[in-house]
Parts: structure tokens; sequence; C-alpha cells
């Protein structure tokens, strides 16, 4: 559908970096950029971007590719879907065959939420209602705030308008019972939801009736997932880059209400709780993330769980919990606003936090109770950095009131893969050789003269993808984009690489050959003494074609 020669210059003139940075937060390092994956759970970063080679690489979970391939996998879109969202993303013009016309972006929702703002003015108990709650004018018209009458204005404003009725429905606007259509949202305020470009993706609603679900959102849909979405967003976003603070409230009217008294980088989850999902977003920018929650039971319940998130993955920031059932609407409205910024100037560390909220699950007048307090804050202690663990050790025996030396700390004594990686200087030289000819292909034909892939005792299924032009193989990607693994500028410097890696390998049969049992003493000694001589050669500065056990 779309020319192959569109899609190629497409990728010329495309940006990865620009591509992904648009939907996780990346970091310059070196001459790659760094994150947490998007695509598993992990505290520190091992997902890489390389804008030199146009590829990322997540070296915990192997998913790898180039920027098409990401946006499919982060946005679950199809092939076609990507190459149309990067090529609106960077202004490119994409040439399709004449067989194929362009579906054009939908307008059903935009135009439902002009058509509920001119409803909203003329619905007293709605206008009622939000001045109630102290939301102005201004606020009413920064958020788009609707209101939607009876199911049949929608459905005939839908039919007057031409609107793609299909749309409407896939979108969740209208629903479908039986042959029985109906507005969704029917006699509730609307609170538009946009996605973080300022598009309209979904509706909230609040009913003023006893009988009904206080708030609902949209269903879910292609361009609308309530876990991966927070209300404000788009209208907050400018201002938690220059504040370097992003404030997550319970609610719509908490939003609006923070907005207006002047704290306008605080957002909303929708109706759900804080999840792995919100990550790319609340991570942009870098802020400090504060959680604002009512001080109820589920308030406080839903900012443990977050907490335990977003401390996980080492993001910076606070609880600030409202006594006394308030919330920030609340407090907004009765003009606490030096009380807020106090608040919100001082919350407590999620670490903290987490820490207190155990502790009042027990009676800690109770030993036994006291132990199983203690049982509990250690598995969380245990679960963070062996630096953080001991900074936080005091803090949880004054807590629990305990000596310090009964809280037991448990560090992580394995290696990492990449610190196992460079104790081995086998290994650093095949994975050196193997990243040199994924950049330097006209080298390998050199190198095949000298060796194959017998010669690998850590790398010798890369070896073989390689030869097998398998380029954008994940096993290949993760070498290519590890900046610890250096390359061989040239010719000579890739000979005496070579030299050396024949002669190690050598060095290592020669303590494995008295343990292999398939071959005899005598045979076993001539083979050693073939290696030998060949090592004194290599020593010597020769390079000779390496040549395994089974051809002596």
């Amino acid at each position: 559908m779309i020319s192959k020669h569109s899609i190629e210059t497409l990728k010329q003139n495309l940006d990865i970096v620009e591509i992904i940075g648009a939907s996780i937060d990346l970091k310059k390092v070196g001459s790659n950029y760094v994150a947490c994956c998007p695509f598993h759970n992990e505290k520190t970063p091992s997902f890489v971007v390389s804008p030199v080679k146009g590829f990322y690489h997540c070296y915990g979970c192997g998913e790898g590719g180039d920027a098409i391939k990401f946006v499919q996998k982060y946005d679950q879109l199809d092939f076609v879907e990507s190459i149309e969202k990067i090529a609106s993303m960077i202004g490119f013009t994409l040439e399709y065959e004449q067989s194929y016309t362009k579906k054009e972006d939908s307008i059903v929702l935009d135009e439902l939420t002009r058509f509920y703002q001119k409803q909203l003015l003329s619905h007293k108990p709605s206008l009622d209602y939000l001045a109630s709650r102290h939301i102005s004018n201004a606020s009413i018209e920064k958020f788009a705030v609707g209101y939607c009458g009876a199911s049949f204005e929608t459905l005939n404003f839908i039919n007057a308008s031409h609107l793609n009725k299909q749309e409407a429905l896939d979108f969740g606007a209208i629903g479908k019972d039986g042959n029985r259509e109906y507005a969704r949202f029917s006699d509730r305020i609307i609170f538009p939801i946009y996605a973080a470009n300022g598009k309209v993706v979904g509706f909230g609603g609040r009913t003023m009736k006893e009988s009904s679900a206080k708030y609902i959102n949209s269903p879910q849909s292609k361009i609308f997932n309530k876990s991966k979405l927070l209300y404000g967003y788009y209208h907050a976003k400018e201002r938690i880059y220059k504040q370097k603070k992003i404030i997550v409230c319970e609610g719509y009217i908490d939003v609006i209400m923070l907005h207006q008294a002047g704290f306008d980088y605080a957002v909303a989850t929708l109706g759900t709780a804080l999840t792995k999902e919100h990550l790319p977003l609340l991570r942009k920018g870098e802020p400090e993330v504060i959680l604002s929650y009512d001080g109820d039971n589920a308030g406080i319940n839903a900012a443990f769980k977050a907490s335990k998130i977003l401390s996980e993955n080492r993001i910076e920031g606070g609880v600030v919990i409202f006594e006394n059932g308030a919330d920030p609407a609340d407090m907004v409205a009765q003009k606490k606003i030096t009380e807020l910024e106090t608040l919100f100037s001082r919350p407590i560390p999620f670490i903290e936090f987490i820490f207190l909220h155990i502790a009042r699950q027990f009676d800690l007048k109770n030993p036994l109770q006291k132990e199983k307090a203690l049982i509990e804050s250690t598995q969380f202690l245990n679960s963070l950095s062996p630096i953080l663990q001991e900074e936080y050790k005091p803090f949880l025996a004054r807590l629990l009131m305990l000596p310090v030396n009964l809280i037991g700390t448990k560090h992580n004594s394995t290696p990492t893969p990449q610190e196992l990686f460079n104790q081995h200087t086998q290994d650093v030289s095949e994975a050196i050789l193997i990243k040199t000819l994924f950049e330097r292909h006209d080298m390998i034909d050199f190198v095949v003269e000298y060796i194959d892939s017998s010669l690998f005792i850590h790398y010798k299924n890369e070896f073989e993808i390689l030869l097998a032009q398998q380029y954008e193989s994940p096993e290949l990607l993760a070498l290519a984009l590890n900046t610890n693994i250096k390359t061989l500028s040239d010719l000579p410097s890739l000979k005496e690489h070579l030299r050396l890696l024949i002669m190690h390998t050598y060095s290592h049969l020669l303590t494995q050959i008295p343990y292999i049992n398939n071959i005899d003493i005598q045979r076993k000694g001539y083979i050693i003494n073939q290696i030998k001589t060949r090592i004194v050669k290599l020593k010597k500065g020769e390079l000779l074609p390496y040549v395994s056990i089974s051809a002596f």
C-alpha cells in the first residue's frame, strides 16, 4: 500500500532517538542513549538506542529492532500504521500505491467534545454543580468540560454532522444494545481525555444521580488505554518539564482545581490505580513525582501500591496524604493554598511511606506482631539496592524500635552478566571480533580463511548468525549496541586480534583434552604436541588457521 521507495526514504530521514524518545525517557550515555525497558520490568536501564546504527536493543528481555519495530510493539500498531505514525511525527509525506487511499484521522471525538461544551452552557444543574465545586469558567474552558444530554441528542448530532458512527461506536462514545443505539455518557458532565499530543481519545463522565456509578470512562479501544493515560497531562506537560515536578491525583476535579490554584503540573489516573504502564509518561523530563491522594483507607492503600512501583523503578518523589477525608479540590475551594504549598514541598519519601504503612498494619507492642512487621519490612528492604538498604536500616530500626543489628540486609553478590563478561578474556575477544565483523562486512571473507564456528566457546551461535547475514537478529544487535565492546579499526589490528584469539583458544583446549573420554591416551598426547607447536608459532607472531581437535 505504501511504496517501497517511500518506506526506504522514510527510514533514511527518521531519527530513532526522536521517535523512541517521544514514548520513553532516554538518557545520553556516550554515543548511545539508555532507558529502563518499556517492555519488561527492571530497576536499572538495560534498553540501549544507537543513533548511529539506527537500532535499539534491551539486554534484559532481548527486544530489539529499528524505529518502526519499536512503534509497532510499543503502540500495538501494524506495520502500515507504524509507518504512517512515524511519517506524521517527522512531517514526512508518504507515497501510496494507486490502489490505496490513506485513511483520514478521526474527528468524531473532537466534534463531540465541542458539541458537549455547547450543551453545558444551557444545562443549569451541571453548571450549578461545577459552581458548587468552585470550578471557574476559565477552568471549564481550559479543560473543555461539557455535558452530554439525552441519548437522542448525541445520535442526532452525529447524523446531522455526517460523523462516522462506526468510529463513535469503536471509540465508546456511543454503545449498542441489539438494534438500539445510545449515548454512553448520557446525562453526565463530560471531561474530555487528551493524549499527550492534544488529541481527544476518550471521555470521563460524572453523574449527579445517586443510583448510577458516579464516574465512568470510555471503554478500552485502539486509541484509549486508561492504564497508559493521565488526565490533564496534555495541559500540564510544559509546566512539568519546567518545574521538574508532577502531582498525581485521584480525580478530574482535583486536577482542575489544582491547576486553578497555580499547581498546573497536576494530573490524575483514570479511575484506576497507578500502573507500570504509566511510567513512560511519568519519566518524561525526569520530574519529582508527588502522589496526592485522599486520606481514606482507599487513598492510603492506593498510595502504598503506587509507592512500591515508583520506588522499585528509582523514581524520586513522595506521598502527600490529606487528613480528615479532605482532598486537593477541597483545600483549594477552602483557599488553603499555603498549606498545599507546604505539603507539596515536603512529601514523605516513597520508601519511608512504605515502611510507615507496613508498620501501621501491626501492633508493635506485641512481640509476635512486631516480628511479622519486621519480616514484611525486611522483604521490601531487600528488594532495594545495597546502598539504599544500608541507608534505610537505621530508619527501619527506629520505626520498629529494634536494634540496628536485627535489621538484616541481603546484598546481591552474584555478578551481573556485564560483570561476568568483563571478567573473561575469551568472552571479550570473541565479542570484539563479532562486533567488528558486524560493522565491517568486508572483513568477513578474510576472517573465515582462518577460523570457523568451532573456535568459539561463548559466541558460536552469534558467529553463525553473522555468517548467515541475519544482521537484525537480537543476538547480534545485543553485541553491536554494547558500548563496552570495542571494535578493531583496520586489517592489521584484526590480524593481531585473530592471532591472540586463536592462541587463547588453543590454551583453553589444552586444559580440556585430558577430560575427553572418547580419545585414547596416545592420541591425546599427539594432539597436545600439535597444539603446543602451533601455540609456539602463534606466540612468535605467525597467524595460523585454527584447526579443531577433530581435524588433528
